[in-house]
């Protein structure tokens, strides 16, 4: 039987697939640039931070395309996929989520296009056969995926993260972090805390390497403090030499979104969060596409970091 799905788009017809994943992606960008200001905006914000947080190692793309046709799906895979990897199989009746993947085939090394767009473009390259070409990303195109819940079969290992406050050992390992993130870490006892009801800061370590200083806190709430770090890891990521205070307080939207999503994908509480979009007020639609594409991109180093590394190449 089919599973029932809180969906508001579907992309079933093949001819207009492409171009309405294109416009979907766009018109909620716009109408999230439109309604920064009202409190269903910052909603529609936070569920998509909490696709994210599950689809840590996707685009900002594919998980607002996820959010829109399927905001409680966990894991998603091919059909092919569940089956050969994990002996499950799709249910009759479901349909297809789609997200983009990427076009991996050879490429000229002068217009990066693939051979048949080649030999339809102006590049006169010529030096080597395409059949010597380097394999490369020419593009991107619709496939098809499902969710776990959509399929049946045998069980997967730890796929519920159950969002709790034990934060385990992630306070230490955000901590051996630092090195390989180029961020210098201090955790100052309370008694030693110069930065009044701050939790922590992000300050230039110096004029000579640039390298960001990271301060926390400490505290009894590891959970929170394993927040504050990831937190303040994010402005170190991003833009911890922002002078500009108008920019610097729209850019704290994007440093909170980052630790709401690494912090619940490491199992952590982070309900608490709230979002107020109307700092990005005055921002057009191709703004907000660099922020949601710098907080996903951040959250997803972050993440690798902590796993010890790995692929991050993503679609």
């Amino acid at each position: 039987m089919s599973t029932t799905r809180d969906s508001s788009v579907s992309f079933d017809q093949t001819d207009t697939r492409s171009e309405e994943m294109h416009s979907t992606i766009e018109q909620w960008i716009d109408e999230l640039v439109a309604g920064v200001d009202d409190a269903q905006a910052s909603d529609e914000f936070q569920q998509w931070l909490d696709v994210q947080s599950r689809f840590h190692d996707y685009s900002y793309r594919n998980t607002l395309l996820i959010k829109r046709q399927c905001p409680e799906a966990t894991r998603v895979a091919g059909y092919r996929t569940w089956q050969e990897e994990f002996d499950r199989h799709v249910q009759e009746g479901e349909s297809a989520i789609w997200i983009w993947a990427p076009i991996i085939t050879k490429q000229c090394p002068k217009c990066e296009n693939s051979p048949s767009y080649h030999d339809q473009s102006d590049c006169e390259y010529d030096e080597t056969p395409p059949e010597e070409w380097s394999k490369g990303l020419v593009g991107f195109k619709p496939a098809p995926v499902f969710d776990v819940s959509q399929t049946e079969g045998e069980p997967l290992p730890d796929l519920d993260r159950e969002a709790t406050g034990d934060s385990g050992d992630l306070v230490p390992q955000l901590i051996d972090a630092a090195d390989e993130l180029d961020v210098t870490v201090r955790v100052v006892p309370q008694e030693e805390w110069t930065h009044g009801a701050a939790k922590g800061v992000c300050e230039q370590l110096s004029l000579i390497d640039a390298q960001p200083i990271v301060e926390v806190r400490d505290r009894a709430n590891e959970a929170d403090l394993a927040r504050t770090l990831i937190h303040e890891y994010a402005h170190a990521l991003l833009h911890f030499d922002v002078d500009d205070d108008t920019e610097r307080s729209k850019r704290e939207v994007e440093a909170e979104a980052v630790a709401y999503v690494v912090g619940r994908y490491c199992g952590l509480d982070t309900s608490g969060s709230a979002f107020y979009l109307a700092a990005w007020e005055s921002d057009d639609p191709e703004v907000v596409r660099d922020r949601l594409d710098r907080i996903s991109r951040t959250a997803r180093e972050l993440i690798e970091v902590l796993e010890g590394g790995g692929d991050t190449s993503t679609t």
